[in-house]
């Protein structure tokens, strides 16, 4: 029968898993490799062949776990793909000390059904779901990927199975982005051969109420634009002698905020217009000196758009911001001056990239002086977070070059995911035509193909859909490129693999009432997932 071969046997891995309270960058976090290792070790075929199986380290001392099941004399390869860590449970309020243990939390929803929103009660009533925090997004896909890897020890699959799980997908992917030069590696040491990179994130909704049921040939690419706003100090009693960065910022911000000029239409399928992710000012505590220097940072969704159609659009907007704040700046300035003895300055506000930033300090300062001023700030980054470190360099930057002033720079911070797209090849049309066909036969389930999975995924480092060249806009204008964070271009470029991904029914992820639905998942997925896997090693 097998160890995970059953729903039952899959439930309990499941609660297993999601009891290790694995929140990205928590010990917790570290503790899942071993488990996974022990778990996955205790199978004849990785007793006969222990150096399959591997807890692999990243640069700052996470592991990623790949277990191989290697056919005699065959080089086709699936990887299977998932990742272990969760993000953090402080939205489930007076049920978090529940929120890894999905048998205890699931009756207690049900007991308390109507205090549930509509939607929760909805399924609650209809359906065999289970709460917790990771049952959706994604350690169901891991428990699935780990009975698909039981399976390929038992010999089910014309070709080999390679699982690889990783950590820190919420956040930075350090996971993922250490994975690829390892599958390069492992590929040149077994001598195989990569097919397709299958991951089994849960389907997202693409709208309130959407209760289709999703296949994903891709996965949507997202970069993390940031503009630094260096206005003029100046006493709040004397506001017409400075520039306020807050009002600097506040304005790009209301530029940028879902402005729909930013999307992309491929195929019919949009990309979600950028929104905030974090505004603030840099001061380091109160005074009566405004704000004059701030900063702005945007989620920004990415389809098929190169680097290099983003940078232009974002400094053509901040220029026409700068201008909108001209031109307010001199009308308040003007009704100012009828009643007091005051002369409006001109103000003009100049909009620049970090690239064009960082050659003028070059020029002006010396590189010796940057390279000393950068790596202070790095050697005294203490718990700053990448964002928090690449702000504090664009800053620390801005602050030496303050006779350019006021100004707009433009930037951009971790993460980056590129964009990734297989629709177009052969083996993967084939593929998902089968499943969709299949899925209907079998199960009376209408799968629907998407180019892009919406919910950013790991997916996005198993390939560049352009030369790694193409990316220089991004690595210039990120100040903590090779300084903290950096991605494997040259190894994503040679990796280059098709995706895909086919998972489980969820709803709510990254909320307190994330929840899985256990029959699709556990009876039509657990079905339909090997029949996957056929398909791709024809």
């Amino acid at each position: 029968m097998g160890k995970w071969q059953t729903k039952e046997q899959l439930v309990d891995l499941l609660c297993n898993l999601v009891s290790i309270p694995s929140i990205t960058g928590s010990p917790a976090e570290k503790q899942v490799p071993g488990y996974l290792v022990e778990q996955l070790s205790s199978l004849p075929y990785f007793q006969a062949h222990p150096d399959h199986v591997r807890a692999n380290p990243t640069e700052d001392d996470r592991h990623f776990v790949t277990a191989l099941v290697k056919k005699e004399g065959v080089r086709d390869t699936v990887i299977l793909v998932s990742h272990f860590d969760v993000v953090d449970v402080e939205d489930y309020g007076e049920w978090r000390k529940h929120a890894f243990d999905p048998k205890a939390l699931t009756p207690l929803f049900h007991a308390n059904a109507t205090d549930m929103p509509a939607a929760v009660q909805e399924d609650l009533n209809s359906g065999n779901w289970l709460f917790g925090r990771g049952t959706m997004d994604m350690k169901c896909g891991l428990a699935l990927h780990m009975s698909m890897i039981e399976r390929a020890c038992e010999g089910e699959f014309e070709g080999n199975i390679l699982l690889l799980t990783v950590p820190d997908e919420e956040v930075n992917s350090v996971g993922m982005r250490a994975a690829v030069p390892a599958l390069l590696a492992l590929a040149e040491e077994f001598d195989l051969n990569y097919k397709t990179v299958l991951n089994s994130e849960p389907m997202f909704t693409r709208f309130p109420g959407d209760h289709n049921k999703y296949l994903y040939t891709g996965s949507i690419g997202k970069v993390l634009p940031g503009f630094l706003c260096y206005g003029k100090e100046t006493h709040v009693g004397e506001p017409f002698a400075g520039l306020n960065g807050n009002l600097m910022a506040s304005q790009i911000t209301c530029a940028l905020e879902l402005n729909t000029s930013f999307c992309e239409v491929v195929e019919g399928e949009i990309s979600p217009p950028p929104t905030n992710l974090i505004q603030k000012d840099l001061k380091k505590e109160y005074s009566v000196q405004i704000p004059h220097r701030a900063v702005t940072l945007f989620n920004l969704f990415l389809l098929e758009k190169k680097m290099e159609d983003i940078v232009e659009p974002l400094l053509q907007t901040a220029r026409q911001v700068a201008d909108q704040i001209s031109q307010s700046y001199a009308r308040q300035a003007s009704l100012f001056a009828k009643t007091a003895p005051f002369t409006p300055r001109d103000l003009s506000i100049r909009v620049m990239s970090y690239e064009e930033l960082h050659a003028y300090a070059v020029k002006t300062y010396g590189e010796e002086r940057l390279s000393q001023l950068q790596a202070e700030a790095v050697a005294n980054r203490g718990d700053k977070d990448d964002r928090d470190m690449t702000i504090e360099l664009v800053d620390q930057l801005a602050i030496l070059c303050k006779e350019l002033s006021p100004m707009i720079i433009l930037f951009f911070a971790p993460p980056f995911y590129p964009a990734v797209s297989s629709r177009r090849h052969p083996l993967i049309q084939r593929t998902t035509a089968e499943m969709e066909a299949y899925a209907a036969e079998q199960h009376q389930v209408t799968l629907l193909q998407q180019n892009y999975f919406g919910g950013i995924s790991d997916l996005s480092y198993a390939g560049l859909q352009y030369p790694a060249a193409s990316m220089q806009p991004l690595v210039a204008n990120m100040p903590l490129w090779d300084q903290g964070y950096s991605i494997p271009l040259q190894a994503l470029e040679a990796f280059d693999v098709p995706v895909m991904n086919l998972g489980p029914v969820g709803r709510d992820a990254h909320q307190w009432t994330e929840r899985l639905d256990v029959d699709y998942a556990f009876d039509t997925l657990r079905d339909m997932l090997p029949r996957c896997i056929h398909s791709l090693l024809k």
